[in-house]
């Protein structure tokens, strides 16, 4: 199954990867997302957005809050993806620790 394109172009983004792994901990109310960066609220917001329109994140309104949570299915097609290329590069440095064996110096 392909990967959509519109979780490679959330993966692109820097800030958008911190979110990721700020939500790897656990649920995060958006106040206490924005407190670990530097950026306007409204920035913060349009990471979110591209984050939750590409199905990385969920987010739910809890009382006032805004709470987000990472979905991590998507990663995991993304990881999948990335297994042959992974497993071609394997191979590449196999067979150059194979050639480094047999060179004397």
């Amino acid at each position: 199954m392909p990967v959509n394109d519109d979780v490679f172009a959330a993966l692109a983004n820097p800030a958008r990867r911190e979110v990721l792994g700020i939500l790897l901990e656990g649920p995060r109310a958006a106040g206490e997302i924005a407190e670990r960066f530097d950026m306007r609220r409204p920035s913060l917001s349009e990471h979110l957005r591209v984050l939750r329109e590409a199905g990385l994140v969920r987010e739910e309104r809890q009382g006032r809050n805004r709470v987000y949570f990472l979905e991590a299915a998507p990663l995991q097609e993304v990881s999948d993806w990335l297994s042959p290329y992974e497993r071609y590069w394997r191979g590449k440095l196999g067979n150059l620790r194979d050639l480094l064996d047999e060179e004397e110096f």
